[in-house]
């Protein structure tokens, strides 16, 4: 038979691994202890009569264990969900616990109360936006700073062997005994021959061309008033840029000698058109006589 009496003897004054002493008291580890304190009316070992609550995954559950069954450990506590209404989870602890003693009743109810207030702080809690502290992981920033320098030289030395085996194709240390893949050798002098024509092109210099102008006078002096408009924009631009005055007058006489130049030119070659022409014309006389109706026509 089970005797609490003796039960808690051994336990308060031998050893007890659930018993914690600290400077305010002496506390109980136990998960079924109601009160949280190791005293004789709320130790969960010494009472063969007891009643608790829990918490599972945040359903609350009644407790009960009676000494009916206390031969039977895989049965010994009785468990009741409550729901989570706090007024009729309290209506199920008074219909369960009718009979029980009033102190144990009293502190079910209390600790209902407790678990209650703290599962509604833990929701608010979950519901605000906190900052999140994170820790620094020292060692593994340094293993990857290590693992960089390695690929670096890993990457440098690689370059530096692929250098040396071209410079020796080049030279045919090798001969045909090598068998290199085609393909990177294609690439590599398609690298080279950009590389050479890039080359020629910074070295030529821009060259200069002289274009012909338009083939009519009148296109030629619209295109003057256009350029007396452009040197007027230009000189005002100039005024406010800061430009020598006399680069621009140097410019503006070199395309006024120019035009004059290919005006002349035109105007020969239209004179020379014209003479030709006249060399090859013919006159069409027409001789009206009086007695006959008909025309006569010479041509000199």
């Amino acid at each position: 038979m089970q005797h609490d009496e003796v039960i808690w003897q051994v336990i308060r004054h031998n050893h007890c691994s659930f018993m914690a002493k600290i400077e305010t008291g002496k506390f109980c580890r136990n998960p079924y202890n109601v009160t949280g304190i190791c005293n004789r009316s709320s130790c969960p070992l010494a009472n063969s009569r007891y009643a608790t609550i829990r918490d599972h995954d945040g359903v609350f559950y009644l407790y009960m264990k009676t000494i009916e069954r206390a031969h039977q450990p895989n049965q010994l506590w009785e468990r009741v969900k409550l729901p989570r209404n706090y007024e009729k989870a309290l209506e199920i602890i008074d219909k369960h616990l009718m009979y029980w003693p009033k102190f144990l009743v009293h502190k079910t109810k209390q600790r209902l109360t407790k678990m209650t207030q703290m599962r509604i702080r833990m929701r608010k809690l979950a519901l605000k936006t906190r900052e999140k502290i994170m820790t620094t992981p020292r060692k593994e920033k340094k293993r990857e700073a290590r693992r960089e320098e390695k690929a670096e030289k890993a990457a440098v030395l690689d370059k530096s062997i692929e250098k040396e085996l071209l410079e020796r194709l080049k030279k045919g240390v090798y001969g045909d005994i090598y068998n290199y893949p085609a393909d990177k050798y294609n690439e590599i002098l398609d690298k080279e021959q950009l590389a050479a024509s890039d080359l020629e092109d910074d070295e030529e210099e821009a060259e200069i061309e002289y274009v012909e102008g338009y083939d009519d006078l009148e296109e030629e002096e619209d295109m003057e008033d256009f350029g007396s408009l452009a040197i007027t924009k230009f000189h005002a631009d100039d005024d406010d840029v800061g430009v020598d005055d006399d680069e621009e007058t140097v410019a503006v006489d070199r395309k006024r000698e120019r035009r004059e130049s290919n005006l002349a030119l035109r105007k020969l070659e239209k004179d020379e058109t014209g003479a030709k022409l006249k060399k090859k014309a013919r006159v069409l006389v027409e001789v009206e006589q009086e007695d006959a109706d008909e025309r006569q026509k010479a041509v000199h």
